[in-house]
């Protein structure tokens, strides 16, 4: 059968656009970050067209700063080992001060897991239910108004918040659990190396004063690039290792792929903790990880995250 020009030129278009979103996702770790993570990947980067906007000229939103001024005293990081995912959690935010330290009595607080994907928790490809749990208690038990949970995943919403197990957690402790509707999204302006803006999750971010990203260490997790660091400056970053996808990510599928290292890391530079997960949890050559160091040369985080204050502890 024949095919006529105008065919071969949308096919052709077709095949551009996938490998062109296919490769930004790859090396901006739009899917995965840490902390920006699927909330900056676009109203319709869950349908089937993938739609990935940001850049475009337009102007956009910038959020507020939900850090906190440095502690004089108290470390910025934190590594807690065990094999109690609670009591790690414990352990991590304990040697940082505890959570008194970062969340407050009336704070309405937005805990940011990563969701991205229809995943069970034995594949280590999404935030731990038993992660979220630990730490959403903790927030409760320091007096927060309200705790907010939300991510855009790429897969169904309500199907990988359900697969999780994240979306039984909310319910378990009364959290809201908010979903991208097509109202969710605002313009976010980055002015960033490769992005000028992007259409982003803002709706859980209105009324939350502070936030907490909760992410899986993971293969092509650590990837939020030097631009995405500009997005916000979180309260707290948490990252968990006690079951790392050590290959084969973001998606996973493997048991196989999943190694035991029984290890939460927490601290205030997203910089330093990517840094420390990238060499010491996924077991890999700080060097080869581009992204790093440019946001390291910007002064958006340091690397070397052993020049920071931190505390090393066994729960």
């Amino acid at each position: 059968m024949s095919t006529s020009p105008d065919n071969n030129e949308n096919t052709s278009q077709d095949q551009e656009n996938k490998v062109g979103r296919r490769e930004f996702i790859i090396r901006t770790g739009a899917a995965g970050a840490l902390i920006a993570g699927s909330l900056i990947a676009g109203r319709k980067l869950w349908q089937p067209d993938h739609f990935l906007p940001g850049f475009q000229p337009e102007k956009g939103l910038q959020l507020p700063d939900f850090s906190l001024p440095a502690s004089k005293i108290l470390p910025s990081m934190a590594i807690a080992h065990g094999t109690d995912h609670e009591k790690v959690v414990r352990a991590a935010l304990g040697a940082m001060g505890g959570i008194g330290r970062f969340v407050k009595k009336g704070d309405i607080v937005m805990i940011k897991p990563n969701v991205a994907f229809d995943r069970p928790p034995a594949l280590a490809a999404t935030t731990h239910p038993d992660a979220l749990r630990a730490v959403a208690k903790l927030v409760m038990e320091a007096g927060a108004a309200k705790i907010i949970i939300a991510d855009n995943p790429i897969n169904s919403p309500t199907g990988c918040f359900l697969k999780s197990g994240l979306r039984q957690v909310a319910s378990d402790l009364n959290l809201d659990l908010l979903y991208p509707e097509t109202n969710s999204f605002s313009p976010l302006q980055l002015d960033g190396e490769i992005l000028r803006n992007w259409t982003f999750f803002h709706e859980p971010f209105k009324k939350a004063t502070k936030v907490i990203g909760l992410a899986p260490c993971k293969d092509h997790n650590l990837c939020h690039a030097s631009d995405f660091a500009l997005m916000m400056k979180p309260t707290l970053v948490i990252l968990d290792g006690m079951n790392v996808l050590m290959k084969n990510g973001p998606t996973g599928g493997r048991l196989s792929d999943v190694k035991q290292m029984g290890t939460v890391v927490a601290g205030t530079d997203m910089v330093a903790v990517d840094s420390y997960g990238y060499t010491h949890l996924l077991e890999r050559d700080l060097a080869e990880l581009t992204y790093i160091h440019k946001a390291h040369d910007r002064g958006l985080g340091n690397k070397n995250w052993k020049e920071a204050s931190y505390k090393e502890v066994q729960a």
